[in-house]
């Protein structure tokens, strides 16, 4: 039995869609928060279980039973450590034999301010003594192609990213990664660093935008302080600005490239292509 958390998120959903095409629905257990919001997942014959990082004992009914676990990273910035924790602890009491974890990209290096959670979580997953790999995904492609409608409409693609380059990849390929990985034998303490074929400066992405889209679309560098004002003009809440002027200061620094194509090794097919990804959000 495997366990997905956060199986309604956009990770999670494709996760599943992965975990389908290689094992029977009646192996799969998904945990969320809100029970409503799957019912899609529900109807393919999957296990629904409730499950709220603020009721740590809701976790030792979800976990019953598990083998496996993919614990996927929660989305709420600030209290990630402690909700992992939650699962971590339950993981530990209901003895699963493998908690995957989806960090992110060379966690236990990075300059990036939001790595301090995932590495506090990696931390208290090799305290918990339990059998453990480690998914640290890279970026999606998809957090630069949602701008692509915004960068058309301001003739620019704005950032502080500076000649960085950036090794994303699709969520769909993360996804594929993380279900053949569940479903592998001899996965404990290995530590994947996940990220796309091919990388790219946004310099390069907006040159890609502008020859497919055929409108002349320039980068324009920004300091950080300056990204963040004019995230936080375009309507952002000031967490996230920070969190993506921050993150763009780290790719300037290296923090999001990586050629060691262990992610296309996984899925044995190549990552998708940035041409293939702006095409689509064209």
């Amino acid at each position: 039995m495997i366990v997905i958390t956060g199986a309604t998120g956009q990770l999670g959903r494709l996760v599943i869609d992965s975990l389908l095409k290689k094992v029977p629905a009646a192996n799969l257990v998904a945990a969320v928060r809100d029970v409503e919001k799957a019912r899609d997942i529900a109807a393919l014959g999957i296990q629904v279980r409730q499950a709220d990082y603020n009721q740590p004992a809701s976790w030792n009914a979800a976990l019953q039973g598990a083998d496996k676990v993919l614990l996927i990273s929660s989305s709420e910035i600030g209290q990630r450590t402690q909700q992992h924790r939650v699962v971590i602890d339950a993981a530990k009491r209901a003895g699963v034999k493998l908690l995957a974890y989806t960090s992110v990209l060379h966690a236990d290096t990075s300059v990036l301010g939001l790595a301090g959670e995932h590495r506090e979580t990696e931390a208290a997953i090799r305290a918990s003594g339990l059998p453990f790999v480690l998914l640290r995904n890279g970026w999606y492609t998809e957090n630069y192609a949602m701008g692509i409608p915004t960068a058309l409409s301001l003739g620019a693609v704005y950032g502080c990213a500076g000649d960085g380059r950036i090794s994303s990849a699709a969520r769909a390929d993360y996804a594929e990664a993380a279900a053949v990985i569940l479903t592998s034998d001899d996965q404990a303490d290995k530590v994947y660093e996940l990220a796309g074929d091919n990388s790219y400066t946004l310099s390069e992405f907006a040159a890609e935008i502008s020859r497919q889209s055929g409108k002349a679309i320039n980068y324009v560098n920004l300091t950080e302080a300056e990204y963040k004002k004019a995230l936080l003009g375009a309507g952002l809440p000031e967490p996230l600005a920070e969190l993506l002027a921050n993150s763009d200061t780290g790719v300037s620094r290296g923090a999001l490239f990586d050629d060691g194509k262990q992610l296309s090794e996984l899925i044995g097919r190549s990552t998708l292509a940035l041409e293939t990804a702006v095409s689509g959000a064209l």
